[in-house]
């Protein structure tokens, strides 16, 4: 079975493609990014291909040299605030390069994919646990992008019967724990590793969005899963593509963190006292996001192994302590 991993060269995608290698030959494993985030030494397999989804010229040539079985996309502009002020190019990248993808796959006939969705879908919750039955009304451009591939999903499984699992992840968060891979960003927005990189010294202050949010402590909670649990999640989800399917599922913890929370856990991992600093909100913003993930651990036979931030955030710090030594 030959696996497409959009994205392979980012984050999560990079994580991904170290796992099936596990299970799967080198050459079974097939990455396309066009590095514009992604990091040509996280991918771990021998078939890379350097192609935009935009490209769809290039796109089939890659679906007409490899045989394609099923594909596991993570390839996405996933910037919240920059969403808000750019979002043509959420539009276009994320749209129609999902759509560019998604016709190659009929046209050669690949019926399976694992869509990595996100639980910005949402929008702000009116429930303290979201499982999937919540309204989706996305408060910025990016999660309307998932949204629009989600229902995307839902019409071709209807028209062409092609399988699906979109996944609506939380925040992912946390780095392969062998050390080999981790979370690196061209322009870092995200809680965890931004407060390390304020404790290690790359950056001056760490930047609290927004500290009147109705929580414990006025900042916003998040609901974080670590990467490794993300990634048994889509391989558990390839075996159920074999049969008709077209779900939607959040993979998180079921339990939320403030950031006053992340901020403690980075001081106590690190043992390094570093600025932080309240500043007003970002557009965009929900001030909770915590998943019922039930209907994924139900379906997929799947549990987070990871469920004490401080053991996330540990992942993580290793991963910056080695690429910063």
């Amino acid at each position: 079975m030959k696996i497409l991993v959009t994205g392979g060269a980012g984050y999560i995608g990079s994580h991904c493609v170290k796992e099936l290698l596990k299970k799967y030959a080198s050459g079974d494993v097939i990455v396309i990014d066009n590095l514009e985030e992604g990091f040509r030494d996280a991918v771990l397999t021998d078939k890379f291909y350097q192609c935009d989804l935009r490209d769809k010229q290039a796109l089939k040539k890659i679906f007409h040299q490899e045989k394609v079985d099923s594909v596991i996309h993570f390839a996405a502009y996933a910037n919240v605030p920059d969403s808000v002020v750019s979002p043509h190019k959420y539009y276009e990248n994320n749209v129609i390069g999902t759509i560019n993808l998604l016709e190659c796959m009929l046209e050669y006939s690949v019926g399976k994919i694992i869509f990595s969705s996100s639980a910005s879908v949402y929008g702000e919750p009116i429930m303290e646990m979201i499982d999937e039955n919540h309204p989706t009304l996305p408060k910025n451009p990016y999660g309307h992008t998932k949204l629009i591939i989600e229902e995307l999903l839902k019409w071709y499984y209807e028209a062409y019967h092609l399988n699906s699992l979109s996944f609506r992840y939380f925040c992912a968060a946390g780095a392969d724990p062998e050390g080999e891979l981790g979370e690196r960003h061209k322009v870092e927005s995200h809680a965890i590793p931004s407060a390390i990189l304020t404790a290690l010294g790359k950056r001056d202050t760490f930047y609290i969005y927004g500290n009147n949010y109705n929580t414990i402590d006025g900042s916003g909670v998040r609901d974080y899963i670590h990467v490794n649990d993300l990634v048994d999640a889509h391989i558990a989800g390839l075996y159920f593509l074999e049969n008709p399917i077209c779900e939607r599922l959040n993979l998180g913890i079921g339990k939320g963190f403030t950031v006053h929370q992340v901020v403690k856990a980075v001081k106590e991992v690190s043992g390094i006292e570093f600025n932080v600093q309240v500043t007003s909100r970002r557009k965009g913003d929900p001030g909770i996001l915590v998943a019922d993930p039930t209907r994924a651990m139900n379906l997929l036979n799947w549990k987070p192994k990871y469920t004490k931030l401080e053991d996330m955030v540990r992942t993580a710090f290793n991963f910056f302590i080695k690429i910063n030594s």
